[in-house]
């Protein structure tokens, strides 16, 4: 390691004490939660990025600085004393599964300790659908993580966005422009998706769908 280098990092964990803790390859996190949506500004606010809005919300919330990596941007911490990672792929919607090949590379996770939020069009704007497994649904991301994962038997939260209006395709509609009002029912959403979350780890699936559902 050079001397600036050296410096640079002494610096940082000076302003950052938390950079200080164990290096996150050396603790598995209890469950790994990763949301679905496309990199770069273009796409920030669009539905497709609903599951990067629950990850962003949850990392606030619980202080949990991300960080970029190779194949994610990640963040590790706990969540009332879970240890947990937020996981965004660095990669597009449909290539998800590269997330997961990079978490079972890192910490050996079984797929059952994966948990995926992501937009579903066959629900809503804003309604919110917890399942403990089931298979893609027509949504090439969670069919990439199915693929990654060798396994469907994982817990998710859906978001519904909204079937396409006015002739509009479905790709135009998942990563175009949001009106303002329906911008505003996502986000409120994405929230409500970061509470699900919570409640699904801290008290199980069954008591988050009887909430949530």
């Amino acid at each position: 390691m050079s001397f600036r280098r050296s410096a640079k990092n002494t610096l940082a964990r000076a302003l950052n004490p938390a950079l200080d803790a164990p290096a996150p390859a050396h603790t598995s996190p209890a469950t790994a939660v990763i949301g679905l949506g496309n990199p770069g500004p273009e796409y920030a606010q669009t539905r497709h990025n609903a599951g990067f809005w629950c990850i962003d919300a949850l990392a606030q919330r619980h202080q949990i600085p991300m960080e970029r990596r190779r194949a994610v941007i990640i963040g590790t911490g706990t969540l009332n004393g879970l240890p947990i990672a937020l996981i965004k792929p660095r990669a597009y919607v449909n290539r998800s599964g590269s997330a997961v090949k990079y978490l079972q590379a890192r910490y050996s996770l079984p797929p059952q300790r994966l948990l995926l939020i992501y937009d579903d069009i066959n629900l809503p704007p804003g309604q919110l659908r917890l399942r403990p497994k089931g298979s893609a649904g027509g949504h090439n991301g969670v069919k990439s993580v199915i693929e990654a994962a060798a396994s469907q038997d994982f817990p998710r939260v859906r978001i519904g966005v909204g079937r396409p209006q006015n002739g509009a395709g479905q790709i135009e509609h998942v990563i175009g422009p949001l009106p303002p009002e329906e911008r505003q029912t996502l986000e409120a959403a994405a929230i409500r998706a970061a509470d699900a979350v919570e409640c699904l780890l801290t008290e199980g699936i069954d008591a988050a769908m009887n909430k949530f559902n």
